[in-house]
């Protein structure tokens, strides 16, 4: 069962990178459309994306659906903070507050 929680806090760390790595390309300015979509960091992107789906679904083999909802919330807790740190963006009192309630969340779940 262990393992099998690794795999899934893994795959959500994964995707939250995917989503970094996409919003990375986001603010990059393109020459047309097609190369918005088309270049290196959003098909990586959406790679890491695919590859966090596979992990995920390997471990709802063990994982029960009620965990599994509720370690998919560290993805909201992972994302501001990769933000800060790679995106160089400012955490908000709001984001705060909401990473603070899904701790209290995932606390009394774990109860």
């Amino acid at each position: 069962m262990i393992k099998y929680t690794a795999v899934f806090i893994f795959s959500v760390c994964v995707a939250s990178m995917s989503q970094i790595l996409l919003k990375k390309s986001a603010n990059i300015e393109r020459k047309n459309k097609i190369a918005e979509y088309m270049n290196k960091e959003v098909i990586l992107s959406y790679g890491l994306l695919f590859i966090s789906t596979l992990l995920t679904l390997y471990a709802y083999k063990e994982v029960k659906l009620s965990m599994g909802l509720v370690l998919e919330t560290i993805s909201y807790i992972l994302i501001p903070v990769l933000s800060y740190f790679i995106l160089k963006e400012k955490i908000q009192k709001k984001q705060i507050y909401g990473i603070v309630l899904i701790i209290i969340g995932i606390v009394i779940y774990s109860i």
